[in-house]
Parts: C-alpha cells; structure tokens; sequence
C-alpha cells in the first residue's frame, strides 16, 4: 500500500512541476564559442523563449570536442528542463570519437531550429576569384592549401570531406575550437581559405574582408544571394548543409519538452525572427513535433555514418 501511495505522490508531484514549468532561470548551453552560427541560433532562440515562457534563459558557451563537451555536460544535467542544449545530430560525434561518456539515448530531441548552407571562402591576398581556380590549385598542389576549421565533428568539417570527395582534391585542414577562432586565422593570413556556416562569415563578405567562392548547395541557397551553388561554379554533387535543435536530457517530462516545443515553434513562426535567420543565410526550420524531429535525426544519421566513413575521419 506504502508503494502505491508513493508512486502517486511522485506522478503528482512531476505534474506539478511541470504545471508551475518555468519557476527560475533556465540555462542554454552551446558547445561552440562565440561568433559561430551554433552561438547565433542559440541566442536567438534563447531571446524568444525567454518572451513565451516568461522566465530568463542564460546562454552559456562550453565550446570543445565538436560540442561534445556541452553535450557531455547537459547529458548529466538533471532532467527538470532547466538546462537545455544547442547542437546538431549526435551521429556526427559517435561516429568520430572512439570513446564518448554519453550516448543519444541521453537526450530528448524536441525541435529542429534553423538551417543554411555553409560558405567556401579565401582570404583577399589569395589569386583564387572562383571555384575552378582554387580547385585547380589545390589539384596541382596535392596539400598545399590549408583551410581553416571550426573544428572536428562541426558542420565545416563535414563540408570539407564532402569537398574533398566531390573535387577529388587533398586540404591540410588546420583544427580552431569554432568557426570564430577559424575565421580570425583566415583574416589573418594563417591559412588560405574557410569552409565555414554562414552567419560566421556573412558580415566579413559583406564587409569586403574575405572572398566568397561558392556556397554548399548544389542549387544555390535563397538566404545567401549572389553566390554560386556547385552546380553553378563547376562543382554538381557538393552538397552539405548545417542545422541546429534544441535538446533536454532525457528523462524530462513530456509535459515540458511539449511545452518547449510549442515555445519554440511560435517563436519561429514570427516574420521577424525569420528575418534574423535570413540575414546572416539561415532558415528558420522547425520540426512540426518531437517526434518528426526524431524521425529526421534517424534518417540523417546514416547518412552521417556513410559521410564520415568515406572520408576517414576518426578522432582517437
């Protein structure tokens, strides 16, 4: 009898809390640094769900390991949906690093934010002014040219072995902590040219700071106007996109990670924070329910599997 009044008072006592959901701060982590688009789409989001839910949302920046540090971290966060986390499919680093402390299975997935391709870009000092020069370049000079990173697991890096794959060329790819550090070296002149997302670079080709030569859509991208897909620069078959969503640990209840959808999914549904998206050449992209979002992390992650199997990628 003891039993089944303590199971009751635990059923009410989670329904409770997650009527009374939110009651205090709630923490966004991002393990990406500043200035790259996994930063940008957590802040934004951040800001909105502050204003559906009624309470404050902290970003905080755990950057390292492809974000598997961040995911480590909210893997192990209590499951009350009080720490959130900002990263894309965790195929990518299963599929990277022989050992990781936490699985998918940690996490509930609860919506697909935004999406965009990313931009292939040179540094001003560089001879290249298309795709078919740097192409060429890098064909005669097998390694020669070094691209500039946001590191393992990112979306810059499986853009590059899709690069590599499709052109049949060979980068040495330096590794920075984010597509920030990696832009800072590429504006320095520490390498010659950035597979990078686009709010990264946006404002810097904007500025006249870097080159743009094509971005990683075989059509082109609507949010990125201007710059030739890889059909268009001689390129068919290069292809990669970049997205971000939203998890809990798991464990949290149904009732809260509903709830955060429906946040979220209103929040993205508005023209202004679609415009925000648009102007560094994302699209705001919410799955229509946890459960859709699930269906499409399963399909990409074989994709993910046979992407990073192609190109040798393995981090001991």
């Amino acid at each position: 009898m003891k039993t089944i009044w303590g199971l009751v008072f635990v059923c009410v006592s989670t329904w409770a809390n997650a009527q009374a959901y939110p009651s205090k701060p709630i923490r966004l982590v991002v393990g990406y640094p500043p200035g790259g688009s996994a930063d940008f789409t957590g802040r934004i989001i951040a800001d909105e769900l502050a204003k559906e839910l009624g309470a404050s949302l902290v970003v905080e920046n755990k950057p390292g390991a492809g974000g598997a540090i961040a995911s480590e971290q909210v893997s192990k966060a209590a499951p009350d949906g009080y720490t959130l986390l900002v990263q894309a499919n965790h195929a990518i680093n299963r599929n990277l690093y022989k050992q990781l402390s936490y699985d998918e299975k940690d996490f509930i997935p609860v919506i697909s934010v935004a999406s965009g391709a990313n931009i292939m870009v040179v540094n001003n000092a560089t001879p290249f002014h298309s795709l078919k020069e740097l192409v060429d370049y890098a064909r005669a000079n097998p390694g020669k040219l070094f691209n500039a990173s946001a590191g393992f697991g990112s979306a810059p890096h499986l853009a590059t072995c899709a690069f590599e794959a499709v052109s049949g060329v060979k980068l040495t790819s330096v590794q920075f902590k984010g597509g920030g550090p990696a832009a800072l070296a590429l504006l320095a002149g520490d390498t010659q040219m950035m597979i990078a997302t686009a709010p990264t670079v946006m404002g810097f080709i904007k500025g006249g700071r870097m080159r743009a030569l094509v971005v990683s859509a075989s059509q082109g991208s609507p949010s990125i106007p201007g710059i030739p897909g890889g059909d268009a620069a001689g390129l068919p078959g290069f292809d990669s996109a970049v997205w971000f969503g939203l998890y809990v640990p798991a464990g949290t209840p149904a009732e809260i990670v509903r709830r955060l959808h429906a946040a979220a999914a209103k929040s993205l549904a508005k023209p202004e924070v679609r415009e925000k998206f648009a102007a560094q050449g994302m699209d705001a992209r919410p799955s229509a329910s946890p459960e859709a979002f699930v269906g499409e992390l399963r399909v990409e992650a074989q994709q993910i599997d046979r992407a990073l199997k192609g190109c040798g990628a393995k981090i001991e």
